[in-house]
């Protein structure tokens, strides 16, 4: 059975996947690096006192959003062909979950 990126030349297969993998380890260095700069980023963000409290909480929050987004992608391969069910699922909670702190922050406010 030939697969639709095996042209059944072994040596082609080969450094096909060789350059594949080079390229995802390169992203994955990439947002390794992005992620220990956002962490630091928080930390400094946290130790600075000229900064509210009412930017740091959230200016926190979206760093870590943004770092579970390059764990979920660089990581876990969620930018794969084949996880499409998956990412279905998890930005389907990720919705509900959103609704429901909308829902019980409206319902504590008002």
């Amino acid at each position: 059975m030939v697969n639709s990126q095996n042209s059944g030349n072994p040596k082609v297969d080969i450094e096909y996947r060789r350059k594949k993998n080079k390229e995802e380890m390169r992203y994955q260095v990439i947002s390794f690096a992005l992620m220990i700069f956002l962490t630091i980023v928080a930390f400094i963000a946290v130790g600075y006192e000229g900064i509210g409290e009412w930017f740091k909480v959230p200016f926190i929050v979206l760093l870590a959003c943004i770092q579970v987004i390059f764990q979920l992608y660089y990581f876990m391969h969620m930018s794969h062909k084949g996880h499409e069910a998956p990412q279905f699922f998890m930005y389907s909670g990720i919705f509900v979950a959103f609704l429901t702190v909308l829902a019980m922050s409206t319902i504590v406010w008002w």
